[in-house]
């Protein structure tokens, strides 16, 4: 099916609150343990620009002419000091429905062409040592290990690594 991407709306809130809670029992893809509702994540939302640090909503199109969505992308400032202004944590998120099937390889390609243009060098991603395939995906596009935070997180009293993966766009 096909695939296409464009900036997330407020009302596309409640579709990605519902991706992501789905995503928190396979205890992979995010820290929180509990579903999150749509008002705790409007500031969350409001907070990223579409200029500088937008969400993308990623919307498939069956035969019939029906779109859905697949799943989203966010750009986020890096430890929040303007030092680290032209660097952005990229977070992706996949409907289960949607899964292996190219989405997150869709917007990871999306998030590199289009960072220069939002004035990023470097884009990074945070992801659970456990988290093979979000490992892989990112490491066939160029990131590379430039971190590890060992059993920083307990999921289901199970201590997790984070690993902190990297790509430097400028220069390239």
């Amino acid at each position: 099916m096909p695939l296409s991407c464009r900036p997330a709306l407020p009302a596309d809130l409640p579709a990605i609150v519902d991706i992501y809670n789905a995503s928190i029992p396979g205890r992979l893809a995010t820290a929180d343990t509990e579903p999150v509702s749509v008002a705790s994540r409007e500031a969350w939302f409001a907070a990223h620009q579409p200029q500088r640090r937008p969400v993308w909503l990623c919307e498939e199109t069956d035969g019939a002419g029906r779109i859905s969505v697949a799943g989203w992308l966010s750009f986020s400032d890096f430890y929040g000091r303007p030092a680290y202004g032209r660097t952005a944590e990229l977070s992706i998120y996949v409907a289960a429905a949607a899964q292996r099937q190219g989405v997150g390889r869709f917007l990871l390609e999306a998030a590199i062409v289009a960072a220069p243009g939002l004035q990023i060098d470097t884009l990074l991603g945070f992801i659970f040592g456990h988290n093979q395939p979000s490992l892989n995906l990112f490491a066939q596009y160029g990131f590379v290990r430039w971190g590890e935070l060992p059993r920083v997180a307990v999921l289901d009293g199970i201590e997790r690594d984070l690993v902190i993966v990297g790509r430097r766009l400028a220069g390239e």
